[in-house]
């Protein structure tokens, strides 16, 4: 018997519709074999489908499993973001704050999520903290892996790095944004010298520079992701994530909460902003959170 299931479309980390990164949302998970679960993210054919099932333990509030149209995910920002305001929106309504759990495959999620504006913000705690891989590859390498000469590599005392806060980023400083609109991404290239994150894909490419639009944003971002259908993504989460570890190993910022503001989607006319905040102690980084807003643009029910 084909069974109808719910679904909805957010826009994440922005306030506006048709801006930020969409998520297809599908409820009622639980009867879907992870094969139809990708065969369904397939269908969307959006960077991520969210799938909520009932959670492992009654205290939380939903299992969440998260699949790009290729492969699953054990972990990712947008669809945590958009989910955890999704949930809210269905069972509390727009004008009420939560907090709760939920269950990733990367692990318990806490997500807080409360109106910051006209829409609901949510926010939740790093699952994992950043740390360092090993790259070898020259910048001469991954400068021509994203269409740039070598001395467009770095600015300051920031150089290409790799780190993961469960998934890894190839990490590329440019020298500005002008640098960054001509990025001309080349698979062959980086598959040369990306380590693979599982047998399907690679790291993918974060690039950043500290000249924004946005006067209020510390960084301008692009996110590549390669593969056989590359692309680029509008607003990355986990890799915000990641760059954590970037902005605490180069920048070392003070014991206490720090807070940034990264621009992403903007050459894709999908500009997006993510909220990063570092809890610092001792020159160490102890937690980190991400927040943003998200927005529904569309429901129906897909049967499957």
């Amino acid at each position: 018997m084909t069974i109808g299931r719910k679904y909805f479309i957010y826009d994440v980390f922005t306030e506006d519709r048709l801006a930020g990164n969409p998520l297809a949302v599908v409820v009622d998970s639980k009867r879907l074999s992870l094969a139809e679960m990708q065969s369904i993210a397939r269908e969307f054919n959006l960077s991520e489908t969210s799938f909520v099932l009932p959670p492992e333990n009654a205290k939380h509030k939903a299992r969440v499993r998260i699949f790009t149209p290729d492969y699953e995910m054990p972990f990712a920002g947008h669809p945590t973001v958009g989910t955890a305001v999704a949930l809210t929106e269905m069972g509390q309504g727009a004008d009420l704050a939560g907090i709760f759990v939920l269950e990733e495959n990367i692990g318990l999620v806490r997500c807080a999520v409360n109106k910051i504006g006209n829409h609901l913000f949510a926010e939740f705690d790093l699952p994992k903290l950043p740390e360092p891989m090993p790259l070898a590859a020259s910048a001469d390498a991954v400068a021509a892996a994203v269409g740039l000469a070598p001395h467009e590599i770095g600015f300051e005392n920031h150089r290409v790095s790799l780190w993961s806060a469960g998934v890894p980023y190839i990490a590329v400083p440019v020298a500005d944004m002008q640098a960054a609109s001509r990025i001309r991404f080349d698979n062959e290239a980086w598959f040369a010298f990306s380590p693979r994150k599982n047998d399907s894909a690679v790291a993918s490419a974060y690039v950043y520079c500290r000249e924004t639009v946005g006067h209020d944003n510390a960084f301008h971002a692009r996110m590549m992701v390669p593969g056989s259908r590359s692309y680029e993504d509008p607003a990355t989460g986990s890799a915000a994530a990641a760059f954590a570890g970037v902005i605490m190993h180069f920048d070392k910022p003070t014991d206490g909460v720090s807070r940034f503001w990264i621009e992403q989607g903007i050459e894709m006319g999908r500009p997006s902003r993510i909220r990063l905040e570092l809890d610092v102690s001792g020159g160490n980084l102890v937690a980190g959170r991400i927040g943003g807003h998200a927005v529904k643009v569309a429901e129906g029910i897909i049967y499957a």
